[in-house]
């Protein structure tokens, strides 16, 4: 066993998975050790917050641990450890600021040179469009938030989640239509609102 005092200090990332399938606790501090400061620069870049990061790392090798005999060698070690920081990263991002919008990604929807009234309108719309994003399911919120917050490609937000690109294409269809919904529903409920004063 590679494990066994010599060795695991020099073992592949995937040998030091494999063992930590089997519970081994060196090939764990081996494993942390070697990414711990990769996955939390990586992770810093998504949430922007070291403490938040510092928070997600825990996260990452606390599922390596727990989940490293879901680990079947298709890709390499480091490829699905950072796969799972990045969904990490990600969940924590759209947790924080519940849509994955913060405060300046929704100053940016407001146009600076419109007039106070139309600004004021253009705000309330994009809390109410923050307030849609967040009744969207996770899957979808998070395509959204890659494609259209984050500007990544199809392919990219597919190599992300790990999907195929077509499932990004329908989720971000179905995400879009989700949103239009709840956007009409808003406005009926205004309107409604607004009658049942006018009463």
């Amino acid at each position: 066993m590679v494990s066994s005092l010599t060795g695991i200090d020099s073992a592949s990332d995937e040998t030091l998975v494999r063992c930590i399938a089997r519970q081994d606790e060196r090939a764990m501090r081996v494993l942390f050790a070697r990414y711990h400061r990769r996955v939390f620069l990586f992770i810093l870049r998504v949430v922007r917050d070291a403490t938040l990061a510092e928070d997600v790392v825990s996260d990452v090798f606390l599922d390596v641990w727990r989940k490293a005999e879901t680990f079947k060698g298709q890709s390499s070690g480091a490829t699905w450890l950072l796969a799972i920081a990045r969904n990490k990263a990600l969940t924590a991002v759209s947790r924080r600021s519940e849509v994955g919008l913060d405060e300046e990604m929704a100053a940016t929807l407001v146009d600076p040179n419109a007039d106070p009234e139309r600004a004021l309108e253009e705000k309330d719309r994009s809390e109410v469009l923050g307030q849609c994003l967040a009744q969207l399911s996770p899957e979808h919120g998070q395509i959204i938030s890659l494609v259209y917050y984050r500007e990544k490609s199809i392919r990219e937000a597919a190599e992300i989640v790990g999907v195929p690109e077509p499932t990004v294409k329908t989720r971000m269809f179905y995400a879009r239509r989700r949103i239009a919904e709840l956007m009409r529903a808003h406005s009926t409920s205004q309107g409604q609102l607004a009658d049942d004063k006018a009463a």
